[in-house]
């Protein structure tokens, strides 16, 4: 699974763990917009509005410094468009992020999300975004996923480094509550419109009994992943270990909206690890995850095929 990668990004890691800037990043992001559900041949709006998402979220300092490209964070915003109506453009969106893998060309996914509420009014006006002021939803959303991004990957690195930045998702979740905007808009933003929705992802991320997914998280990328170039056969036993802290926050919160979203972006990297353990690890690691998620059981029969 795992290949040697380029010196540079190994220099630039050895860098950024030594100096402990783990919040010292910022965007690398791919924006792509899907307009076929809308009819007429006019397709300049959604060039521009792209290219404005583009910019906003790749040229915005999100952190207040500035780094090299490759220390930056690798990202993509898909967004579908399925109808406009009087400027207001009902959505859905994917956000992805990922991360090199130490000593490797590998690159690890982070987030693999779908907000089916990405609803936004705009005017070909220029997206701009300031702290506690509400510029419009589109530049809320984005900036909430922005800081989202940030804080996931500053968790891979360093245990609990994200929380500054749930801290900002979180300004952002009652800001937005408390503005005006169109009905449309608000789904993604209030509790009682969904239990997997942007409120709900960072309430849980923030919420104590879910600190040891948190911890998870970090031991899963820096104990499991960046030591497998090293010693694949004690990585892969530090991911199994932790495994469990899963169990223990579906017992926690039964209701979260953190386990389905990592099992979503880990299944087949979690599968493809333990295709190469022993017995018991594959036995304990199916018995676990059938568990977690009966739905993906076919995925995780596959552990069992090597």
């Amino acid at each position: 699974m795992i290949r040697l990668q380029h010196i540079a990004c190994i220099v630039s890691l050895i860098t950024w763990l030594a100096t402990g800037s783990m919040q010292a990043q910022e965007l690398h992001c791919n924006v792509q917009i899907n307009s076929d559900q809308i009819e007429g041949s006019n397709k300049e709006v959604f060039n521009t509005l792209q290219q404005s998402i583009d910019e906003f979220l790749n040229y915005t300092q999100w952190t207040g410094m500035t780094f090299a490209e490759i220390e930056k964070i690798d990202c993509n915003l898909f967004i579908i468009v399925k109808s406009v109506n009087d400027n207001l453009y009902n959505c859905e969106a994917t956000i992805q992020a990922s991360r090199p893998v130490f000593n490797t060309s590998y690159t690890t996914t982070l987030l693999n999300l779908k907000d089916n509420a990405f609803n936004f009014s705009y005017q070909l006006e220029q997206l701009t975004y300031q702290n506690n002021s509400f510029q419009g939803n589109l530049t809320a959303m984005l900036a909430y996923y922005a800081y989202l991004i940030i804080g996931i990957d500053a968790d891979s690195y360093q245990r609990l480094a994200g929380t500054p930045y749930f801290q900002e998702c979180e300004q952002i979740v009652n800001m937005c509550q408390g503005a005006s905007m169109e009905k449309d808009e608000l789904p993604g933003w209030q509790h009682s419109y969904s239990a997997r929705n942007r409120y709900a992802l960072v309430n849980n991320l923030m919420d104590e009994s879910i600190r040891p997914f948190r911890t998870f998280f970090y031991d899963y990328h820096r104990l499991g992943l960046d030591e497998m170039e090293a010693n694949v056969a004690n990585a892969r036993a530090r991911i199994l270990e932790g495994l469990p802290a899963l169990k223990e926050v579906n017992r926690n919160r039964p209701s979260n909206y953190i386990v389905a979203p990592f099992l979503d972006a880990k299944t087949d990297e979690i599968v493809e690890i333990f295709q190469g353990g022993n017995t018991e690890e594959k036995e304990k690691v199916t018995e676990l995850l059938m568990d977690l998620d009966p739905t993906r059981s076919n995925e995780y029969d596959r552990i069992n095929t090597k």
